[in-house]
């Protein structure tokens, strides 16, 4: 079986990489009569595409077949195809989140660069195709109420993460229907949290300008009512790819730790004293007024989408998948803190790299 993952040397991607090296090394039984060889984990071999390579002599880049693809331009469609000769499945995560003053550069990656994936897909004989969709997807909710994954992904219209997910939700839909013959599944995890990525979360979000120190205790915490959310933990959301992959499952599959994460709970890692029930429209002002200014990096999109995405019901994952996370969504959020006050990151990865002096 050969899988290949496309963006794999950030958060997420580092992430499925150590997970697929640990599924090659396990003696698991045979597959059930009638399954496809590929089915099969026994034998399983990794391709890996990224813009950057990282250091390949570092697990768990080391023993995969690396390729440096621009997957937003024509010539890195055709390139990828030829990469993915062979190949059974396809893992894509490839997205960008910078520099979100350039939307047309993002849109080069994240959607154009999805269109470029499954055309590649397609031509090369790929059986399945597995997309990092996200909540952002999501039409607005309130969040009294789980959503399953037939809520409407219609998107946020003010954040581009949302727009862009959404975008890339359409192009799977065609891809879907055209193409009957290719497994296609999509994951729409909450934030993806680890320790190692603190400092491309810091680097990404909050620029050089913030200093990291605001992440300790804090005596007051202003946080809208609303900012209800989800997170999860690399290395479970790599189990859930997995999984997918394993049983070359199709569809879409919320995937999220418990519980959700309230202004009480956030309060509390933190250590905040009493919480300040700021509006969302003052807080989206501060946010917008310091990111035109280049004080920090997080666009006003981010505090819409974070106030309007719904909750998720992940009762099919868990029992469609059997996937269980191993991380409540509480330690998953305490281990990026302590990641983002310290600089922690992964050394060979040209994303994942720590802080300097870390």
């Amino acid at each position: 079986m050969r899988i290949a993952v496309i963006g794999a040397t950030g958060n997420v991607g580092t992430a499925v990489l150590t997970r697929l090296h640990r599924a090659a090394e396990e003696r698991t039984t045979p597959p059930p009569a009638g399954a496809h060889p590929a089915d099969d984990p026994v034998g399983l071999s990794i391709t890996a595409v990224a813009r950057t390579l990282p250091d390949t002599g570092r697990f768990p880049y080391a023993g995969v077949d690396w390729h440096a693809i621009d997957i937003g331009t024509d010539e890195g469609r055709e390139v990828l195809t030829a990469a993915l000769s062979g190949v059974d499945a396809v893992v894509h995560l490839a997205w960008a989140i910078q520099p979100n003053r350039d939307e047309d550069a993002m849109h080069r990656t994240n959607v154009t660069g999805t269109a470029n994936v499954l055309r590649a897909a397609s031509a090369a004989g790929v059986r399945q195709v597995v997309c990092a969709s996200s909540v952002g997807a999501y039409s607005p909710s309130d969040k009294d109420t789980r959503r399953d994954e037939s809520w409407p992904t219609g998107g946020i219209e003010s954040s581009h993460y949302s727009r862009h997910k959404a975008e890339q939700e359409r192009l799977l839909d065609g891809f879907e229907r055209d193409h009957p013959e290719i497994a296609v599944a999509r994951l729409r995890p909450g934030l993806i949290f680890q320790g190692q990525a603190g400092s491309e979360i810091g680097r990404y979000f909050l620029g050089p300008l913030v200093p990291k120190i605001v992440l300790g205790a804090l005596p007051l915490l202003p946080i809208p009512g609303s900012f209800i959310f989800q997170a999860v933990h690399a290395e479970d959301v790599a189990d859930a790819y997995w999984r997918v992959v394993a049983q070359r499952a199709s569809g879409a599959f919320n995937i999220a730790a418990e519980p959700e994460l309230t202004p009480e709970r956030v309060a509390d890692l933190l250590g905040a004293r009493r919480i300040i029930g700021l509006p969302v429209r003052v807080l989206r002002g501060i946010v917008g007024a310091s990111w035109a200014l280049g004080v920090q990096r997080t666009d006003p999109g981010w505090i819409d989408m974070a106030a309007g995405s719904p909750v998720m019901d992940t009762t099919r994952a868990r029992t469609e998948l059997g996937w269980e996370p191993h991380h409540s969504s509480k330690d998953a959020l305490a281990e990026v803190l302590a990641g983002l006050r310290h600089g922690a990151g992964r050394r060979g990865s040209p994303k994942l790299y720590p802080r300097s002096g870390s």
